[in-house]
């Protein structure tokens, strides 16, 4: 049998029986004290994994067994999809990554170190540079394009705070791909190519996805998709509607409502508002000492209303941006206050800025800011060459639109306004999508309400465009003679991160149990009991399934170990099928378990071969 025949490097090699007296495996009964989800916790109990510091992992005999799996699918799909395999140093220059400005906005997410000579070096967050600068060395015409080659690396991240095993480390495996085209057709074709492999692959392993519209990033591009599998632990939220559109939240677009005629609408009035610096005070106070909002007045979201409520107020949230070049600006964004500021969104909207809530200090240098009582608007008007109030950059929601009226700050300590009119009364530098997406929203593309769900990215799909090509003079030779520049795409599968995911999937109260396709063994065999015969047969079965072709783990550990013991340890371990050879040994009868399925059959030793062999 052929183990890993994808890769290049495969040997063709002859499998024996692993046998369970000298395997290198030590199982657990209780949980790691650090593993907080299921996956985690299984595969360290389970022997597949052990920790070496936080977010970061040794991988043991059955954990590289079934991650050598899923590559193996993943390398037949890059195969029929025309890409062709590399691999590249996981230390890489500082150089390539200074060019594409990455060097200094990766920021603290990266690992960087030098050499003995004081060169500067990182651990690779990932390959866009050198995949770039490896065609740019070898290629120079349209005629050695298109061309699609790819990697299953190991990447290496600083995350603050890494968690759930597998599912967010340090380090972690990761295939990456990209193509290479000189033409934006060429580039859709090989997206697509790329795009269907990757459902051929998650079909195969079994796991339910959904493509999602994503964020395109600081490179733009065309299209930009990621590969979702829906889980209660996963850490994206994404938005989908029945009609069919689905996208994460941080690319979700919202359908600002029609303007309104504000003709004749009352004018902004000042009013006290002592201790009311939250939504929810400010609403009690309306409630209490002004009389009922007009129908609809501040928007659709507060057409039915007979009482203030918080859709009837703007928030407004200061945000801290550093930009790249160290220095520090504040911005104000304006969400109605029945919504609050979703952190992704935010960091898309601003990136390559850094961002964080506005400090202490930040507010004594702008005295302003009134906290707890900015708006958009005073009544000494706004600051000379400045559109907002308190002469930093204001920018609005959507929903914002003129002829809504709000109940926000006057920019007095212990006073608001109401009947303040965007485009009659402030106006703003822009719009900023920040604010969270609400089940009920609709869909942009006006497909109906959108549902939200939380789901764990597993793969994704981005047209780079000519970004990295760009930067790193990557060119060729068209038709004509004349230099072009080359359009690329980027295609992930975090490897690492889909293991844990299965593993989440395939559980019951007693451990793994793997689907047969990714199994690090095809058939565990158990004998029990302390006569000699059950383990002679079960030596002579462990051969005979090998000789069919099957990858077999025999527990063949004798003396003080006990069945109960062997049997756990069977069940922890995930094999989807255990043979039992114990007291029915003498007659020649075998137990047969489908951890899958849960049945236990007794079978003679012909019948279980035959059945395991099929």
């Amino acid at each position: 049998m052929r183990i890993g025949s994808r890769h290049p490097a495969a040997l063709d090699l002859t499998l024996v029986v692993t046998r369970l007296s000298n395997f290198f495996l030590r199982t657990l009964r209780e949980d790691p004290a650090d593993a907080e989800v299921t996956s985690h916790k299984l595969l360290v109990r389970a022997g597949y994994i052990r920790r070496a510091a936080p977010g970061i992992f040794t991988w043991l005999p059955l954990g590289l067994k079934v991650k050598a799996k899923i590559e193996g699918v993943i390398r037949d799909e890059m195969t029929n999809a025309g890409a062709f395999e590399v691999h590249f140093p996981a230390l890489l220059p500082r150089e390539p990554y200074e060019a594409s400005g990455r060097w200094t906005s990766y920021g603290d997410g990266i690992f960087r170190l030098q050499d003995r000579r004081g060169a500067d070096y990182l651990l690779a967050p990932t390959h866009e540079e050198m995949f770039t600068l490896l065609v740019k060395d070898l290629y120079s015409s349209y005629k050695d394009l298109p061309l699609s080659i790819y990697q299953i690396q190991d990447k290496y991240r600083d995350e603050a705070r890494p968690r759930a095993g597998l599912l967010r480390g340090r380090e972690f495996t990761m295939k990456d791909a990209y193509s290479f085209d000189y033409t934006d057709e060429g580039q859709d074709a090989s997206y697509q190519a790329q795009r269907d492999a990757y459902e051929r692959i998650f079909q195969r392993l079994g796991l339910e996805y959904v493509i999602v519209a994503a964020d395109n990033g600081l490179m733009g591009g065309a299209r930009s998709e990621e590969f979702l599998h829906p889980i209660a632990v996963g850490e994206d939220t994404f938005v989908r509607s029945a009609g069919g559109y689905a996208a994460n939240v941080e690319a979700y677009t919202t359908t600002a409502p029609d303007a309104i005629p504000f003709d004749g609408l009352p004018a902004p009035v000042i009013f006290d508002s002592p201790d009311t610096p939250t939504i929810q005070t400010l609403v009690d106070h309306c409630n209490a000492h002004l009389a009922a909002p007009a129908a609809g007045i501040a928007g659709p979201d507060t057409a039915d209303a007979t009482e203030w409520t918080a859709a009837h107020t703007l928030k407004n949230v200061v945000l801290a941006l550093t930009h790249l070049d160290g220095t520090r600006e504040l911005v104000i964004v304006g969400v109605p206050g029945d919504r609050d500021v979703d952190d992704k969104r935010v960091e898309v909207a601003f990136a390559p800025a850094a961002v964080e809530a506005a400090t202490e200090q930040d507010f004594e240098d702008n005295p302003l800011l009134t906290k707890g009582y900015i708006g958009p608007w005073s009544e000494t008007g706004p600051i000379l060459g400045e559109e907002s109030a308190t002469g930093i950059r204001f920018l609005l929601d959507p929903r914002v639109v003129d002829g809504t009226a709000w109940v926000t700050g006057a920019n007095i300590d212990q006073k608001h306004v109401h009947s303040l009119v965007a485009g009659r009364d402030f106006t703003s530098d822009g719009f900023v999508e920040v604010a969270t997406v609400r089940a009920g929203d609709p869909a942009p593309d006006g497909s109906g309400p959108v549902e939200l769900a939380r789901g764990m990215e597993i793969g994704h799909v981005f047209q780079l465009g000519r970004f990295f090509a760009e930067t790193l003079g990557l060119k060729v030779l068209d038709e004509n003679g004349k230099l072009v520049t080359v359009t690329m795409g980027s295609y992930g599968i975090g490897v690492t991160r889909i293991l844990a995911i299965l593993a989440e999937l395939n559980n019951d109260a007693k451990g793994l149990v793997w689907p047969e396709s990714i199994a690090p063994f095809d058939v565990h065999v158990v004998a029990t009991g302390r006569d000699a015969v059950a383990f002679d047969l079960a030596a002579s079965l462990s051969d005979q399934l090998e000789a069919a072709g099957l990858d077999v783990l025999y527990d063949d550990r004798a003396g003080k170990v006990s069945p109960g013991v062997k049997f756990a340890d069977a069940e922890l371990v995930g094999v989807p099928r255990i043979l039992v050879v114990g007291r029915g040994a003498a007659e020649g009868q075998v137990e047969l378990w489908d951890r899958r399925s849960g049945d236990r059959e007794v079978l003679s030793v012909a019948e279980a071969v035959a059945r395991l062999t099929a």
